[in-house]
């Protein structure tokens, strides 16, 4: 690689927001700094999302991760070659769109896997698009798993420095209520707290979000946090980690922006991402952690209704590759930790 680390720059669905939020990222990037991004699309599409976001800036196609850095005012694109020149209707479920975007996610896994590439920041996808193209992935996470062999990922948003993680994902709350147990829970924890030392706390203090309104009143509101969320804590805090809680949900988000934790574990989806992007919507990224490489997003999703308007906010992606900029040195840890995973 060269002396500034390599970010490969997935513009995800070339007919959503992803070329226009891609092209308004890279086409800021200065010599100075600290990582070097490179799109992988199509430049054919890099071009046309310029042309609409009214950008003064050169797409220079390459093949190879090999090369010179750009000068200012110039994007690198690895060309992928699924669209080529074709420009495909803005908005709408295409099969070629869905090849592009998993061929982009392919070819970016691949350099970072190889070391080419210190990580990846992908712009977002079409379930139904990258269904049509033959895929057979739910989306990202479950294709990177798949890429790079790993079975062990997991979600952790990052908003102004802190971590929040999830001890279940996109299920109903309903369901997300019946997962809760004392195993599902202190693996979160286990999970949680390898993500914090493999990216820079060293000795990492985690709070564990009750469930229940003021953590269940000692059973008077449920007992979730007495049977299992409680028991979970206490295991972990037993083998020496520095877990506290169940600390109420209506606080512990609170104290984590004061500075009293270096991360949360939240129990279900909301209860994280509800915090997080109220607190900085924009800021707020996430990071697959499980994966031996550095994968950072955005957190939301192509915005077809918008696309190809030169409106699309860029402001998540901006956060995205400045979080992966500052995270990549951490690509060894990375690997070690998860690369047998």
């Amino acid at each position: 690689m060269s002396e500034r680390p390599i970010l490969a720059v997935t513009v995800g669905d070339p007919v959503g927001i992803g070329p226009e939020i891609t092209v308004r990222t890279l086409a800021e990037a200065a010599p100075g700094d600290p990582a070097r991004g490179v799109a992988v699309g199509d430049p054919g599409v890099l071009r046309r999302a310029m042309r609409v976001c009214g950008l003064d800036a050169e797409v220079r196609a390459v093949t190879s991760w090999e090369l010179p850095p750009a000068e200012a005012g110039v994007v690198d694109c690895f060309d992928i070659d699924v669209v080529g020149e074709a420009e495909l209707p803005w908005g709408e479920v295409s099969a070629t769109a869905g090849r592009a975007a998993v061929r982009a996610i392919e070819v970016a896994t691949a350099a970072a896997m190889e070391g080419r590439a210190a990580g990846i920041v992908t712009a977002p996808i079409n379930k139904e698009a990258i269904w049509a193209a033959g895929s057979e992935h739910l989306g990202h996470t479950e294709m990177l798993g798949a890429l790079t062999g790993s079975t062990r990922h997991n979600t952790m948003f990052v908003v102004r420095g802190k971590k929040i993680f999830f001890t279940t994902r996109h299920v109903s709350l309903r369901k997300a209520i019946e997962q809760i147990t004392e195993e599902r829970v202190h693996a979160g924890i286990q999970e949680a707290l390898t993500a914090l030392r493999v990216f820079g706390h060293d000795e990492p203090v985690l709070a564990v979000a009750a469930i229940n309104p003021h953590g269940g009143e000692n059973g008077a509101f449920g007992d979730e946090e007495i049977v299992h969320i409680g028991p979970a804590v206490r295991r972990a805090r037993e083998a020496g980690a520095d877990v506290r809680g169940p600390v109420p949900a209506d606080s512990v988000f609170h104290q984590l922006v004061q500075g009293r934790y270096d991360g949360v574990l939240s129990q279900y989806h909301d209860q994280g991402h509800i915090p997080a992007k109220t607190l900085d919507f924009d800021g707020t990224i996430s990071v697959t952690v499980g994966l031996p490489i550095l994968r950072t997003s955005v957190d939301h999703g192509t915005a077809f209704d918008i696309a190809g308007k030169g409106v699309a906010d860029a402001g998540t992606m901006r956060s995205a590759f400045t979080h992966a900029a500052s995270f990549a040195g951490f690509a060894d840890r990375i690997r070690a930790e998860y690369g047998a995973s």
